[in-house]
Formats: structure tokens, sequence, C-alpha cells
């Protein structure tokens, strides 16, 4: 038996806590959902991802013409993918960069050089482009069912959200939305913008060390 309970604590072990923010929040609550025997505990800061609409409800089907097949949409995807990597050239830039974390960071001195060369620097890698293609195109123009409310009616294990209130992209409507969605979840709430782990760091760890703890 005592053997039994050490294997358990050490499978309880190899298990994940996940901790992200943004984009890497809606991606650890799609692990956590999708595999939740690797997973202990998810927690979200600021994350990103859509509500389910009336809209996404509707699956139409349209049957396309060979014309659309053989030359429209090559046309589209072609267009598509001009326009998406002239947004990818401009995202990139240090001096946008700079300028969308000083609407997004409520303390404006995290905003520093160390902080946006840590964002340019992954766009140098040859296949940064083609994944932000595959990530806006995806986003923007493909219908998906993977909304936050599907991915919650599947989480299995304990939700910490830590919110920065005042993030202008991801606002406390939103933490308060996924709360009502899995109220067995945590919420604490931190006047900060969308990072709150760089602009609150104390509280966010000992938030982080509490819940964990409990």
């Amino acid at each position: 038996r005592e053997r039994e309970r050490e294997r358990e604590r050490e499978r309880e072990r190899e298990r994940e806590r996940d901790v992200s923010c943004s984009v890497g929040g809606f991606t650890v609550l799609n692990t956590a959902a999708s595999y939740p025997e690797i997973v202990s505990g998810v927690v979200l800061l600021n994350a990103s991802g859509q509500f389910e609409s009336p809209e996404s409800k509707k699956v139409e089907v349209v049957e396309e013409t060979p014309v659309q097949k053989l030359i429209w949409n090559p046309l589209k995807e072609w267009a598509r993918k001009l326009a998406i990597s002239f947004a990818f050239w401009q995202a990139k830039q240090p001096g946008r960069i700079r300028s969308v974390l000083n609407n997004v960071y409520i303390d404006k001195t995290n905003v520093d050089d160390y902080l946006v060369d840590s964002i340019v620097h992954p766009t140098k890698d040859p296949n940064a482009g083609e994944v932000y293609y595959r990530l806006m195109s995806g986003y923007l123009f493909r219908t998906s069912d993977l909304t936050l409310d599907k991915l919650l009616s599947q989480l299995s294990c304990p939700l910490l959200l830590l919110w920065g209130d005042l993030d202008p992209w991801m606002g406390a409507s939103k933490a308060d939305k996924m709360k009502s969605l899995y109220p067995q979840s945590s919420l604490v709430r931190l006047q900060a913008g969308h990072c709150p782990h760089d602009e609150v760091p104390d509280l966010v760890n000992r938030a982080l060390v509490e819940w964990i703890s409990s």
C-alpha cells in the first residue's frame, strides 16, 4: 500500500502545472483540455481566445465551382499571403513593438530595450514569417469551433485566473465570463495591464505560491 501511494505521488510530480499569458494562455488551456492526464493545474494571465457566438454555431456548406477552385481560390490565397507578410514585416519593427507595448503596459518603465529585443529576436528565425501567416490566416479567415467556451467545458483540473484588469485587450469582463463558464476556478484581480507577471511580479508570484500551496 505504501509503495502504491509513492507511485501515485511520483505520477503527480510528473504532471505539469502550466502558467501562461495571452496567446500562450490559450495554448496551454487547449493542452489541458485535450490531455488532462499530463496537466494538474492551469494558470492563465490575460489569456487570449474567442468566446462562442451565434455565428460560430452556424455551419454553411457551399459547393465550389471549378473556376473558384482553380482560379479564384489560389488568387485569394496569394493576396492573403502578401497582405499578411506585409503585416508581419510591420509588426516586427522595434518601433512598432515598442508602441504596442506602451499601449498595453500601465507602467511604461517596463517597456525597455531588453523587453523589445526579446520580442524582436524570435522574428529573425527563418520560419517566423510562415508561423505568423498560419496563425493569422487561421484566426482571421477560417471558422473554428475551438472557443474558450468549449475548452473550459472540457477542462477538469484546477484553474487560476490572474488578471490585469487594466488590459485594453483582455479586460476585466473577459475574466468574469471565464469565471462564470468555469465556476470552480479562482480569480485574482490585479491593477496591471496585459502582462501582470512583468508589471507586478511580486503580487503574481504571491498569488501563484498561495494557489499551488492550497
